[in-house]
């Protein structure tokens, strides 16, 4: 993966990946709200996709991601909450299991920080909590086999 960061004028670039480009226009929108939003973009699409390969419609899907960071620099993340709230034909256990792969083995960019940030999360299936304040296992994660998936090209 290569991407390019072009200065256009006063705070405001360029990003070009082999695929597209788009503007990060700081403070509009800060290079790590950008990064937040990467790595909560990156799980719902296995939750969505997980959800596809087994048949299952997915609904009303809102992750909403809260950040703890250092007061002093670098201002790095040191804690990160997620709370899935979803809709879906699946059981309970199925969609906390969804969840639960997508921090645990597929989200690159979840993955990527865990061994530096403390990460829990919420589930909110079909209007129920099925999954409060879980943490994530640190270090190198652990192999859960939801089948093939179709996400989001890296």
């Amino acid at each position: 993966m290569k991407v390019t960061i072009s200065h256009l004028d006063g705070m405001k670039f360029e990003a070009k990946t082999s695929k597209s480009s788009f503007i990060i226009d700081c403070p509009v929108i800060s290079p790590i709200e950008y990064f937040l939003s990467g790595i909560i973009t990156c799980s719902a699409t296995d939750i969505v996709m997980m959800g596809q390969n087994q048949k299952h419609e997915i609904h009303n899907l809102k992750v909403d991601g809260d950040v703890v960071r250092n007061e002093d620099f670098p201002k790095k993340f040191n804690q990160l909450h997620l709370t899935y709230s979803f809709d879906s034909s699946a059981d309970d256990v199925t969609a906390a299991r969804w969840v639960m792969a997508s921090l645990e083995t597929y989200c690159s960019t979840v993955n990527t920080i865990r061994d530096t940030t403390a990460v829990t999360y919420t589930v909110l299936h079909n209007g129920k909590i099925v999954k409060e304040n879980a943490s994530i296992i640190s270090g190198g994660g652990s192999h859960v086999d939801m089948g093939d998936l179709q996400s989001c090209p890296s």
